[in-house]
């Protein structure tokens, strides 16, 4: 991730700290919408049709945001309508890259271009502001379509039904207001709660970021005790939208984020949960915890500066999670 400030690329580390410490998460830039007949969703601006084979996604293996659209892309059978280009585990000065020496890294597979910045100039010249992934294009109008990931999820929810003939609905109208109720509580204190701890630069920020942490998993904990997901008895959004923290938890945010009170692994109702998702069909898939475990231990100097990947623990994500029963 970097930014770009008078056309001068500065390198910065996800987001920014205030002065207490405390990391502060940025917004995205690109909020357009791809839709079933091309009308304007809800920002951003209209011309964006569900089309097959004009869609393309750029995103990492590493990262949970990215990896929320792989999921959608693989679980609303996308993957033969929206081609993809994975970068670099490693994001260093130049931020995320399209080198290809690391097993599963494609490279820029439409321009051939070296550096995910180089996608945001290629949309916007005089672009500024942080480079983020994922980032979905589109190839017809040479632009980017969005990079926030939780509206991404929404368009492959729905916008290509027609297409796929796949009518699965992870955001029923029904259920909503409760699905925006558990998001609020998990994003805020458990997918990036785990930044917040991770990146504090003080004793009193990671304490403030820790503590909501586990108290959100202990909750989910017991939600998950009398109801098979976080909404009801339905896969919705919000399951899918904490699987890809949950996956990363143990091998990465236990210790290099210091969220070390529980493993997952601990928790047998969200250790089932977490399995169970994993193995709904295609999901596999979409996990490369080469590139998790690499991404974070390498990336981030200022936590580990010796860039010293461990052994991490030994999860067996296929053994049998026993819930359907509930």
């Amino acid at each position: 991730m970097g930014t770009l400030v008078d056309g001068v690329w500065h390198d910065v580390w996800y987001d920014t700290k205030s002065n207490d410490g405390a990391f502060k998460r940025s917004t995205a830039g690109f909020r357009n919408w791809i839709t079933k007949d091309g009308e304007a969703g809800p920002s951003g601006e209209g011309g964006f049709p569900a089309e097959s084979g004009r869609y393309h996604l750029y995103v990492s293996y590493a990262c949970p945001w990215a990896h929320r659209t792989l999921v959608f892309r693989a679980i609303k059978e996308l993957t033969d309508h929206i081609s993809v280009s994975v970068v670099h585990p490693d994001m260093l000065g130049d931020g995320w890259t399209f080198s290809q020496d690391f097993e599963g890294a494609t490279g820029d597979t439409l321009y051939d271009l070296r550096f995910a910045r180089d996608i945001y100039i290629k949309a916007q010249p005089n672009v500024s502001g942080r480079v983020t992934v994922p980032i979905l294009w589109d190839k017809e109008r040479k632009t980017i379509v969005s990079n926030e990931s939780s509206e991404i999820i929404r368009m492959f929810n729905s916008a290509f039904n027609d297409i796929t003939g796949n009518t699965d609905d992870y955001w029923p109208e029904e259920l909503r207001d409760e699905i925006e109720e558990v998001n609020a509580r998990v994003y805020s204190t458990v997918n990036n709660g785990v930044y917040k701890a991770g990146f504090a630069t003080s004793q009193s920020a990671y304490d403030a970021a820790v503590e909501p942490l586990f108290e959100t998993l202990d909750w989910i904990e017991d939600r998950l005790s009398h109801q098979r997901y976080l909404v009801g008895d339905k896969l919705t959004e919000a399951d899918w939208r904490l699987f890809t923290t949950l996956v990363r938890f143990d091998p990465v945010y236990h210790l290099h984020f210091k969220c070390n009170r529980k493993r997952i692994i601990d928790y047998p109702n969200i250790w089932a949960f977490t399995r169970e998702l994993y193995q709904v069909p295609n999901v596999a898939s979409t996990v490369n915890m080469d590139h998790i475990v690499r991404h974070y231990h390498y990336s981030h100097d200022t936590i580990n500066p010796n860039r010293i990947i461990p052994i991490n623990p030994v999860l067996d994500f296929d053994e049998p999670h026993g819930r359907d029963g509930m």
